[in-house]
């Protein structure tokens, strides 16, 4: 065979294969970061499958029993709230009862008397934390989202939600971040030690 028929066929099986080869370029797809409403909207579902109303919203009673407080959506425990007396110490020690107050906002165990926190931008709330103080708190379990802080209290699940993904963090704190303010600042969490005293 002569050389340039080689050539000639190279050539020709060369140009079938490019032809035949998909055109990678074509199949990219290109992925565009969420909007911000995209990424409220995205937060709004995931605070809503967590169930994050159940502890950090109050309660209202009605004739289905506990609904949530629209006016006073995810701000914690009431300040004005009166705390029930635990009449039975050895309800909630070590392997007893977990106990919640009636708006499922306090909760008493053997670490104590725990209040579930303001979620709102406000200031009493988490108005002034960046995401990066947020991340802490989820991923670390640290209260206020500090180094040096006590750690989150039960029956708050921080080790579960710590698994969530970047995104998914970043869409609950932007979905908070849109609430409307409420001023409520929750009390401080009561040791074993004084949750019996009058």
């Amino acid at each position: 065979m002569r050389p340039y028929a080689i050539v000639l066929m190279l050539f020709v099986s060369l140009v079938a294969l490019l032809w035949c080869t998909p055109d990678v370029q074509n199949d990219l797809v290109e992925i565009k970061a969420p909007t911000q409403a995209e990424l409220v909207k995205r937060g709004e579902y995931l605070v809503t499958v967590g169930v994050c109303d159940d502890c950090h919203s109050p309660k209202v009673f009605g004739p289905n029993g506990p609904e949530v407080d629209s006016t006073r959506r995810l701000s914690g425990h009431p300040r004005e709230e009166p705390v029930p007396k635990i009449t039975d110490p050895g309800m909630v020690k070590p392997g007893q009862w977990v106990l919640f107050g009636p708006m499922f906002t306090a909760t008493a165990g053997e670490w104590g008397v725990s209040f579930s926190a303001n979620l709102t931008p406000d200031d009493t709330g988490i108005g002034n934390w960046d995401y990066k103080q947020f991340e802490k708190a989820i991923r670390e379990g640290k209260s206020k989202g500090m180094d040096g802080t006590r750690p989150l209290l039960p029956p708050m699940p921080w080790f579960n939600f710590a698994q969530m993904s970047d995104e998914d963090l970043q869409a609950i704190f932007a979905y908070l971040k849109s609430l409307p303010p409420v001023n409520n600042a929750v009390p401080n969490p009561i040791p074993p030690t004084k949750m019996f005293s009058e």
